[in-house]
C-alpha cells in the first residue's frame, strides 16, 4: 500500500524522485483524499474481525494441547449454561420485582401488603365485628394470592369481576363462588352496601380452598375486564 501510495502521489506530481520534505507533503495531500477515509475499515468490520480471530484463536491448537473443534464446542455449551444459570438466578428476582410493581395498584388503591398481612387484617376486622373492611381485605387477599402464584395477572385497571372471569379456567370448579365473591366486593366496596358475616365467611373459605387447589392449566379469559 504504501509504495503504490508513493507511486500515486509521483506520477500525480509528475517527479520520480522527490527529496524528503517534499515527499511528506505530497503523501498529506494524497492521504486528505476523501477516497483513503473510505477505504478505512468501519467499527462493524474490526468487530467482525475481532470475533473471527477470537473464533481462529479458539481453534487453533497450542503447545501440547489436544485441542479439537469437539473440545469448542464443550466450552460453548458450558458457556450457554452458564448464561442461562446467570437468567434464572438473577433474572427471576428481577421479574419477581416487575410483577410486584404491577399488583402494587389492586382494584384501584395502592396495596402493598403480602397475601399474609391482608388475611391477618381481614380477621383482625372481622374480630371486631366490621364486615365491610374484612370483606373487601379478604377478596384482596383472595386477588393477591393468585397473582403471586402466577395463576391470574391483574394489571391496573382490573375490576373483582375481571379476576374473576380470568380464575375460570384455573378454577373450573369454582366460578359461582369466584362471581359471588366479586359481586359481593363490589357491592360493599362501591354500592355502599354491607359486609356481613355469612359473605366475609363464604369468601374467607372461597381464598382457603383456592389455595389448597391445583389450578387447571388453561389459558385466561381473553379480553376480560
Amino acid at each position: 500500500m504504501i509504495a503504490a501510495l508513493l507511486t500515486g502521489i509521483a506520477l500525480h506530481a509528475g517527479v520520480v524522485d522527490p527529496d524528503r520534505d517534499e515527499a511528506r507533503e505530497w503523501a498529506e495531500r494524497e492521504l486528505a483524499d476523501p477516497a483513503y477515509d473510505t477505504a478505512e475499515p468501519t467499527p462493524f468490520d474490526r468487530i467482525a474481525q475481532a470475533i473471527g480471530d477470537f473464533l481462529d484463536d479458539l481453534l487453533t491448537p497450542r503447545g501440547e494441547l489436544d485441542w479439537n473443534p469437539a473440545l469448542a464446542v464443550g466450552i460453548v455449551v458450558v458457556v450457554i449454561a452458564l448464561v442461562v444459570a446467570a437468567v434464572l438466578i438473577w433474572g427471576r428476582p428481577r421479574l419477581a420485582h416487575r410483577a410486584a410493581e404491577r399488583s402494587a395498584l389492586l382494584f384501584g388503591d395502592q396495596e402493598s401488603r403480602s397475601i399474609a398481612g391482608l388475611r391477618a387484617a381481614a380477621e383482625t376486622h372481622a374480630g371486631a365485628g366490621e364486615w365491610d373492611e374484612a370483606m373487601v381485605l379478604r377478596f384482596r387477599a383472595l386477588a393477591r394470592g393468585l397473582e403471586e402464584r402466577g395463576i391470574v395477572d391483574a394489571p391496573p385497571g382490573t375490576t373483582a369481576r375481571g379476576l374473576a372471569q380470568r380464575a375460570h379456567h384455573p378454577f373450573p370448579g369454582h366460578v359461582s363462588g369466584l362471581d359471588a365473591a366479586a359481586r359481593g366486593f363490589d357491592d360493599v366496596r362501591y354500592l355502599r352496601r354491607h359486609g356481613t358475616a355469612e359473605l366475609y365467611a363464604a369468601v374467607a373459605g372461597l381464598d382457603d380452598e383456592l389455595a389448597r387447589t391445583t389450578p387447571a392449566r388453561a389459558p385466561e379469559t381473553a379480553g376480560a375486564w
